[in-house]
This record gives C-alpha cells, structure tokens and sequence, in this order.
C-alpha cells in the first residue's frame, strides 16, 4: 500500500498538522457522505470529499506507483465486473490497495487549518489513518450490513444503477459488486477491532438523524 505520508514528510509532524482532521470511512453505500455534510454543516467544519477527487488523484499517479489502478483501467466492463470473482475484485481494486492514499494526506496538508476538517469516503482505510490520528475518536468508520446495503442499491435503480448497466449481465455483476462490497465491510470490521478504533454497524433501521448523532458522539462533539 501507498505511504500514509507525502515524500520527504515526518511522521510525526504531518499527524500534528492534521490533528485538526476528522475521518468518517467505511463500507460503499453506508451513508458516509449524507453524515458528513449534516455534520459538517452543524459544526461550521470544512468537508473534503475523497469520492470527489478520485478523478484528480487517477491523473496524477504515475503507472509504477498504481499498478492496481493501470490494471484496472486495461480491462473492460465486463472483466471488470462479471467475469472475476467477488474476492479477485476486492484483492485488486486499486482503492482498497490505498493507492493514492498519500495524496488524500497532501491535499489535507495543503487545507487551512483555521477549522476542523471532515475527511470522508471508502478510501480511508483504518490501518492508513490510524498512524495519522493524534486522538483515535477523531475517526469512525460506518459499517453496512448486507441488508442496508441492498436497500441502497433497491433504491437507486438497482440493475439499472450507474455502471452496471453497462455490463453484458447487469443482474451477475450486481451480485458481484454487493459480495465485494460485503468482504470489503468485513475487512473493515477487522481492522477498527483489531486496531481498536471505532466501527458503527449500520442496519435498515437506522435513520440519518440517529447516525449522526452516533458519529458526533463517537468523535465527542456532542459534549
């Protein structure tokens, strides 16, 4: 995986610099972005949208620091989505490998730091943050359950949501993309365990205003 830091950066000194930063991460569909703007919108706090810069970070990554991503982009709808398997698809997908990860870390160097910022997005994995946290419930991560998430996508159209639909068997590749999905919140579920950091599971029962009122509190605004 990439290094948490920006060349030439001091471990020490880049997580004093972000201890001002707030992490919300966590599984695909599990409402990472709604709770980060109601938060951040309650708090006065500056939101940076990891999702948002996937685009940016793709170009300024040369070939031999993405060999995940170069893979990636080689293959076609189908190879990418209907012919692998579930677990073929989360072991080489560039983001789960944390390619990239280091210019999320300069992009928040380079923020004001005149307010707290909310970092958000699946690509911030906990064994990642964890080296830059000066206080560990300064970041929670969501985790979906299967069920929550197969609402997410029942409600966007399902088959007929996004990419998918540009498959050859939208139906396989659904399926494939919600067993991916479901490993990679295991995954996540081991890491906050193992690393001791928080993991919220998030179910169909859950409203919005519920959970964000459980992350401020897991990052103890409420108090």
């Amino acid at each position: 995986m990439d290094s948490a830091l920006t060349e030439g950066a001091h471990p020490d000194v880049a997580r004093e610099r972000l201890r001002h930063v707030f992490w919300i991460g966590g599984g695909s569909g599990a409402g990472k972005s709604t709770i980060a703007r109601h938060i951040a919108h309650r708090y006065g706090m500056h939101l940076y949208d990891t999702d948002a810069v996937m685009p940016d970070h793709a170009r300024r990554m040369p070939g031999e620091r993405a060999p995940y991503l170069r893979g990636f982009a080689a293959m076609d709808m189908d190879e990418r989505w209907v012919a692998r398997s579930p677990r073929e698809m989360l072991d080489t997908f560039h983001w789960y490998r944390g390619e990239g990860f280091d210019l999320i870390v300069e992009d928040l160097l380079a923020l004001p730091a005149d307010r707290p910022v909310l970092a958000e997005g699946f690509r911030l994995l906990p064994e990642l943050v964890r080296p830059l946290l000066t206080e560990t419930d300064h970041a929670v991560w969501l985790l979906p359950t299967p069920g929550f998430r197969q609402a997410v996508f029942d409600g966007r159209g399902g088959t007929a949501w996004g990419f998918i639909a540009k498959t050859g068997d939208p139906r396989q590749a659904l399926r494939n993309l919600l067993q991916r999905d479901a490993m990679f919140t295991d995954r996540l579920t081991e890491q906050t365990r193992d690393l001791d950091l928080t993991g919220l599971r998030v179910d169909p029962a859950v409203t919005e205003e519920d959970l964000a009122r459980r992350v401020s509190a897991a990052f103890g605004l409420e108090r």
